[in-house]
């Protein structure tokens, strides 16, 4: 049945379960009284969406408060196990799989390294092994939590690269600082059958994650732009604003910041994530006499490049002299930094600029400061007045909260209806690519 703008009865009924569900999910517990003037519809539209939700399961009562001289009120909330969530971040140096209730609430995680098997530093990245210790993964943190498969409403995967999708196939991953080239990361994951295919999979920018945790329930909430920077071993970006959300990936850390200079992961020459990225950074340090520690992994070895520059953080004057080239590879990055934040203040003039990854953290705890008078001296001044430049809040492990969070935004626009996906016929080209990298 159509009714006004081409909508069904259907729609409506989908529109308006998605309204009660994302109220009760980010301001409940909320009484049905006070579901109507939060969401636009009529008590009788909010009694009978209400209805369905208990019968099904979603909501659940969540106490009861007195009303102006009537019977107390029942309050309601999301039922935090009426379903589950897995978030996955796809890192540089490993490989995060956490498994999550509908409040986000993280019941078991697994960690996989990503080591350097070979001569080159792209070795950690074959596509195999990311597979296998996905499927090992996924496996694990259910097992550990007892959840069945068949309760997951879906799978949220952060990657580094730009994502393009197919309708044969689903996500496909242009990684090129990582070698991935056209990667069909969903068919592959489809074709391992590691879940149900009733089961999606939502793969996007390792950045674009992080924003989406940010500006769902971190230091970006409320605000109608913001640019949240991921720095890790590399460097991303993710812009959201009223015209682009849920948010959109940028390849800032690609953004030419000197004519001729460093050669970056990508090929190209001069880009910012050649100066800033965790990896340069240490390169960097030992290509001017430094002495990185050796036999360690990139976050200990920043660690320890931030405790060489910065010996005395409390300025007790009691500690070590600084290590001077340590301390001047850290002041020229910052300057470089401020030059790619002007950039995203130029160029989308965001509230705020948010820094969050394990590098983003470590760095931003010591010369945020600095890095933003960089910005706003190379910035215009309008956009660079209103602007203001954090730390995020989530901490490390935003990325797989907001690849969680994309399977769960999805539910919500479905009216909480579970997704019905079609099963994927393998690929034989990748399938063959696999079987020579012996992937059981």
């Amino acid at each position: 049945m159509k009714v006004r703008n081409g909508r069904t009865v259907r729609d409506l009924r989908r529109e308006n379960r998605t309204a009660v569900l994302q109220r009760l999910y980010f301001d409940g517990p909320l009484s049905r009284f006070s579901l109507g003037p939060t969401t636009g519809l009529s008590s009788g539209s909010v009694s009978n969406v209400v209805s369905e939700l208990v019968a099904e399961g979603l909501v659940e009562e969540a106490g009861s408060v007195d009303s102006a001289g009537g019977r107390p009120r029942t309050l309601l909330r999301v039922s935090a196990r009426s379903g589950y969530l897995i978030g996955i971040d796809i890192g540089e140096t490993r490989v995060r799989i956490e498994l999550f209730d509908l409040s986000l609430t993280e019941l078991a995680r697994v960690e996989k390294p990503l080591e350097t098997g070979g001569p080159s530093r792209l070795d950690r990245y074959d596509v195999g092994i990311v597979v296998t210790h996905l499927r090992e993964g996924i496996h694990k943190v259910l097992d550990e939590a007892g959840v069945a498969a068949e309760r997951l409403l879906g799978v949220g995967i952060g990657v580094p690269g730009i994502i393009a999708r197919t309708p044969e196939g689903g996500a496909v991953v242009h990684g090129q600082t990582i070698g991935w080239d056209a990667v069909p990361l969903e068919r592959l994951l489809r074709e391992s059958r590691v879940l149900p295919d009733t089961v999606p999979y939502h793969v996007d920018n390792g950045a674009k994650t992080l924003g989406q945790a940010e500006t769902w329930f971190g230091a970006g909430r409320g605000a109608r732009s913001v640019a949240v920077v991921l720095f890790g071993s590399g460097v991303g970006a993710c812009v959201v604003g009223d015209d682009m959300r849920p948010g959109r990936a940028v390849e800032w850390g690609h953004l030419t910041v000197r004519v001729r200079g460093r050669r970056c992961r990508c090929g190209a020459q001069g880009c910012l994530e050649a100066y800033a990225g965790a990896e340069a950074l240490l390169q960097r340090w030992a290509e001017a006499g430094g002495q990185p520690p050796t036999g360690v992994d990139e976050e200990t070895a920043l660690t320890a490049m931030l405790a060489a520059a910065y010996p005395d953080p409390d300025g007790t004057g009691t500690g070590p002299e600084p290590d001077a080239t340590a301390l001047a590879v850290l002041e020229e990055t910052a300057e470089y930094l401020g030059a790619g934040f002007s950039d995203l203040i130029n160029l989308f003039q965001p509230e705020r600029i948010l820094v969050g990854g394990w590098a983003g953290l470590q760095l931003g705890r010591r010369f945020l400061e600095s890095v933003t008078a960089h910005a706003t001296s190379y910035a215009l001044a309008h956009p660079a007045a209103r602007v203001r430049i954090d730390l995020g809040t989530l901490g490390p492990d935003a990325v797989t909260v907001g690849a969680a969070i994309l399977p769960l935004a999805d539910f919500f626009a479905r009216g909480g209806r579970p997704q019905e996906a079609e099963p994927v016929e393998p690929d034989p080209a990748w399938r063959a690519a696999l079987r020579e990298r012996s992937v059981q």
